[in-house]
């Protein structure tokens, strides 16, 4: 079946999916960016989107490159889970991988060769085990024949194949220094030496390859603190600058990978010790303007965060700082409560509003001053209407009680007459009265 067209954009190598694609992507792999025409992410990452075709048809992959508009197929969308753009995934018969790196060619080719692979990959020698372990900085093993716990390193891999990559290995391909205190087994290689998965220590294998897939310190940037999320590691971070090499730069990065590399066996449970350069992000994330180099301590679960109450001079008072955090000690500063999320609402919307401005001030000028003023016209007649209204009120009683009187009384013409008359009734009674008398007299 004919599943999708050309788009000459993409030079060929990426396919513009259409309504057919959900009858017949069953018989392939696909990797697919669910996107929305009006998205800006989405036009950012087309070009990229393009070398990704282009590098993945040069290589020979089996995975094939295409593209759909989530808005006009939305249907197909919301069967896969879209719901955000642009929203990238690997379709690989009934399953299908998300994926949540950075949107680089080579991170998302990465990404695509691991998950369209096979879940477990054998290491038959020991210079292909060598070969590998150049490679990746973390590499998880399977030593052993088939058992119980081969059964769970591979349900693990299904579900963790989008992180990391998984291996398998007879135990005379392991370098010598490697021992096992028993097989089958499943061992980590990071930080130039391997740690041995132990049910009754560390729980859950799911757990235990999810918190294990980082090394022990890392360069942190938003991408990764997003996934280190998924491990429920609270984060020790040395914000710096990379670019300034003065000696508090330097020194609280010498802390924090001292401490990570000293003491894995205190702390490697509950945290991940890395730096991060700049504060841009941070501030953000936090809601607060940090001023660096600082050391700061990030649960990522529950967005709280810890800075610590005095200067860190040295690895001693960075291990304090870490057991008050862990005794409960530490007072632990922002969270998800109401009071946050309202505050995170209002930063938020601040934020916005001053990006739009710096970016573009007429179109700032516009967005927010059109509205602005046609909330102050309409709040300028409602005031105007009151008012005259009132008048008018007070005009009308005013009237009204005027017409009353006019009504009970009449005019002062009216009374002016009525006196008159009065008055003349009056002068000529007294007339003929007059005439009477004289008339008796006479």
């Amino acid at each position: 079946a004919v599943v999708a067209h050309v788009v000459a954009s993409g030079a060929g190598f990426v396919e513009d999916l259409n309504e057919s694609f959900k009858e017949s992507r069953k018989d392939d792999i696909w990797l697919v960016d669910f996107y929305a025409p009006w998205c800006g992410h989405c036009k950012k990452l087309e070009p990229v989107w393009n070398e990704v075709g282009i590098e993945m048809r040069n290589m020979g992959s089996p995975v094939k490159v295409g593209k759909m508009d989530a808005t006009s197929f939305s249907s197909i969308a919301s069967e896969f889970g879209v719901r955000g753009y642009p929203t990238i995934k690997l379709l690989k018969g009934d399953l299908a991988y998300n994926y949540r790196g950075p949107r680089t060619k080579d991170d998302i080719i990465e990404f695509a060769n691991r998950v369209a692979g096979p879940l477990i990959r054998p290491l038959p020698s020991q210079h292909m085990f060598d070969h590998v372990q150049k490679r990746h900085h973390v590499l998880f093993v399977y030593v052993g024949g088939e058992s119980p716990l081969k059964e769970k390193y591979i349900e693990v891999a299904s579900e963790l194949i989008v992180y990391t990559y998984f291996f398998s290995a007879s135990e005379d391909v392991l370098p010598e220094y490697v021992m096992l205190p028993e097989l089958p087994a499943v061992v980590v290689f990071k930080d130039g030496t391997y740690f041995v998965y132990d049910e009754y220590e560390d729980g859950d294998l799911s757990s235990w390859i999810n918190r294990e897939r980082f090394q022990s310190y890392l360069h942190v940037d938003g991408f990764t603190l997003y996934e280190l999320g998924d491990t429920g590691k609270l984060v020790a971070i040395a914000v710096i600058d990379d670019k300034n090499s003065s000696v508090e730069h330097t020194r609280l990065k010498s802390i924090i990978q001292e401490v990570a590399r000293d003491y894995r066996d205190h702390f490697h449970r509950d945290f991940q010790f890395g730096h991060m350069d700049g504060n841009d992000y941070i501030n953000s994330l936090l809601m607060d303007d940090l001023t660096i180099p600082t050391i700061v301590v990030l649960n990522t679960s529950n967005q709280q965060y810890f800075l610590p109450d005095r200067h860190i001079e040295n690895t001693e008072d960075m291990v304090q700082f870490i057991n008050n955090i862990l005794d409960g000690t530490a007072e632990a500063q922002g969270g998800d409560g109401l009071l946050q999320r309202i505050k995170r609402i209002i930063y938020d919307a601040k934020s916005t509003v001053v990006s739009v401005f710096k970016s573009s001030p007429l179109l700032g000028c516009f967005l927010f001053g059109l509205p602005l003023g046609v909330i102050s016209i309409m709040c300028y007649g409602i005031c105007t209407a009151d008012t005259d209204g009132g008048v008018d009120e007070h005009e009308a009683a005013k009237k009204e009680n005027g017409d009353r009187e006019l009504t009970d009384e009449g005019s002062e013409e009216e009374q002016e007459e009525e006196k008159n008359g009065k008055y003349t009734e009056l002068s000529d009674g007294e007339l003929k009265q007059k005439d009477i008398m004289e008339k008796k007299k006479d």
